[in-house]
């Protein structure tokens, strides 16, 4: 008979013998008594911060987890890590600690659980950032794990329609043009963010969210459950339950984060019209687990897999229409049907993705997730390019709009907030093309979003004649002809930098090109003279990231 395995495989070095004395005792201290000390000690991590409302229920959904961890004979430790709020920085220098804040989640939550030794790991993460961070760390801890997906805020009612966060970021552009008053404005940004829970549209974090859903991280059936749904803290409540099956089974993120549930995410970001941020997010977890991925990966399967959901920002719905039409399992289902599902890859629950998708329910009449007949495209959300302007590639998102070619002259910017101006002084025409250099992973550094700008030239009316390029990043709430993660960055010596005002660019989706109308010789020479302008970041953690940071073609890791 097989000897029955430790559960406490890691907690021992901390609780056991005479030796550890002193250890039980500051944790006897603090209500850890000696049967809770002999049970497998379950880290539960959480991004509780009073600075957005994406995160903003973690600690109680915290306790839910470790109500399930006792229940099923563990012995939880809560412990948070920090977020940065993308909504709330946008736009601002603060912007560029949101990507480096990845990182530094990892970093927080490997050490944790480097330092303390526990047996499995719990991550609850919500906002754009935490969600990658918290995976990256599981991967590199490779103990059993489980995330939890804290959930997506309601949509707020205005005038008698839904309203979401893009709403108001594309009002600021309509306030800016005269389309708006101060008192509209005023009224709308009263109401359209109405309650805790992630931003509602198929923006980055519900995508990521689906992403690691599909992926198998964490339980099917959990994300898209609203923040402020009652059933949100039962799902908390067995999923503290179920990472002690995990644990049991001795099941390993290592076994999950493999090139075919990659590939299966990658499908669904396709699928949903998802953010343009997975991409970043996936190629740093594929780095993260060792896995062999790159960029044009996500090409091919855009390529093969049509856009069947119906959310924002290009289409009509929000994260709380997904989950009432059938949640992600729906859209596994759809993935299956379409030939793009890899059906064997494990699961957290024990069972394939194949054998939940087969399982899924779809509410009758339900108009969020087409039918495969039906595609809302025939090809996915997003392209990745190359060109004189992009060797490494960028990314493009195709959902939101039809274009697929846009030749204009460049009008350039050395930062985000160069552009902003422009924008809400009415200094950008019809045909222009913005460019917006200085805002790569190290330039910036920290990679910015641009919904800032890209939302404000929807809401001045814009959106369908002028395109954007820039080696920073977009929102997943940006909509319009936009490519981003232009590699390499203008800082590292990338043809962006080459591009002057006047210059012609062509963004071209069928041939999967990104040029400039110079030559090779004209763009080296323009490269070895340009100077990116001086910053100011002084010697803490923005250096530190601005020495260490991969380039966007590889996920914007740190090595």
């Amino acid at each position: 008979m097989a000897e029955a395995r430790d559960l406490k495989h890691n907690s021992r070095q901390i609780t056991d013998g005479p030796e550890r004395a002193p250890a039980r005792s500051y944790l006897k201290g603090i209500g850890f008594d000696s049967e809770a000390l002999a049970r497998p000690i379950i880290g539960v991590a959480h991004c509780w911060t009073e600075t957005m409302p994406c995160n903003f229920n973690h600690r109680v959904l915290a306790a839910k987890v470790k109500e399930g961890v006792r229940q099923a004979g563990g012995t939880p430790m809560e412990f948070n890590t920090i977020a940065i709020s993308d909504g709330i920085t946008m736009g601002t220098s603060g912007m560029k600690t949101s990507l480096v804040s990845r990182e530094v989640i990892a970093d927080s939550i490997e050490l944790m659980g480097l330092g303390h030794l526990f047996d499995g790991i719990v991550a609850i993460a919500a906002c754009d950032k935490t969600i990658p961070g918290a995976v990256m760390a599981l991967a590199r801890l490779d103990l059993p794990s489980v995330l939890l997906y804290s959930g997506s805020i309601a949509p707020g009612r205005w005038r008698g329609k839904d309203v979401t966060i893009m709403n108001v970021f594309e009002a600021v552009g309509a306030h800016a043009s005269g389309n708006m008053t101060d008192e509209e404005l005023e009224e709308l940004e009263n109401v359209a963010s109405p309650g805790a829970g992630a931003c509602g549209g198929q923006f980055t974090a519900n995508t990521m969210a689906m992403a690691f859903e599909v992926l198998g991280i964490s339980p099917m059936g959990s994300s898209m459950v609203p923040a402020e749904d009652g059933r949100k803290g039962q799902v908390a409540v067995e999923v503290g339950r179920l990472v002690m099956d995990v644990l049991a089974r001795d099941q390993r993120p290592s076994e999950i984060i493999t090139r075919e549930s990659l590939e299966n995410a990658i499908a669904a970001v396709s699928m949903s019209g998802g953010s343009t941020n997975a991409v970043l997010h996936l190629l740093a977890i594929a780095s993260e687990a060792g896995i062999d991925l790159d960029i044009d990966q996500f090409d091919a399967i855009a390529t093969s897999t049509p856009v069947l959901c119906d959310l924002q920002p290009g289409g009509r719905y929000v994260a709380v229409d997904l989950y009432k039409a059938g949640g992600v399992p729906l859209v596994t289902k759809r993935l299956m049907e379409a030939g793009k599902l890899h059906p064997d890859a494990a699961t957290v629950t024990g069972r394939s993705i194949g054998e939940q998708a087969r399982e899924a329910h779809e509410t009758p009449g339900q108009q969020v997730v087409r039918p495969l007949s039906e595609p809302i495209k025939k090809t996915g959300g997003l392209a990745v390019l190359r060109g004189n302007l992009a060797p490494e590639g960028c990314v493009v998102k195709l959902s939101g709009h039809e274009r697929r070619r846009h030749v204009g002259p460049a009008r350039v910017f050395e930062s985000e907030e160069d552009a902003m101006a422009a924008v809400t002084s009415k200094r950008i025409r019809e045909n222009d093309v913005v460019v917006i250099r200085n805002e790569g992973p190290a330039g910036g550094p920290g990679m910015r979003e641009m919904l800032a700008v890209t939302a404000a030239i929807v809401g001045e009316g814009l959106g369908e004649s002028v395109a954007l390029l820039t080696d920073g990043r977009f929102s997943g709430a940006t909509r319009g002809f936009m490519a981003g993660h232009v590699a390499p960055e203008a800082a590292r010596g990338g043809a962006i930098a080459a591009v002057a005002d006047g210059d012609m660019v062509t963004i071209d989706v069928d041939e999967r090109r990104l040029d400039v109308d110079l030559t090779s010789e004209e763009i080296a020479r323009r490269v070895a003279t340009y100077q990116s302008p001086a910053r100011v970041d002084g010697n803490g953690v923005l250096s530190k990231y601005t020495k260490l940071v991969s380039s966007a073609s590889t996920g914007a890791v740190t090595r």
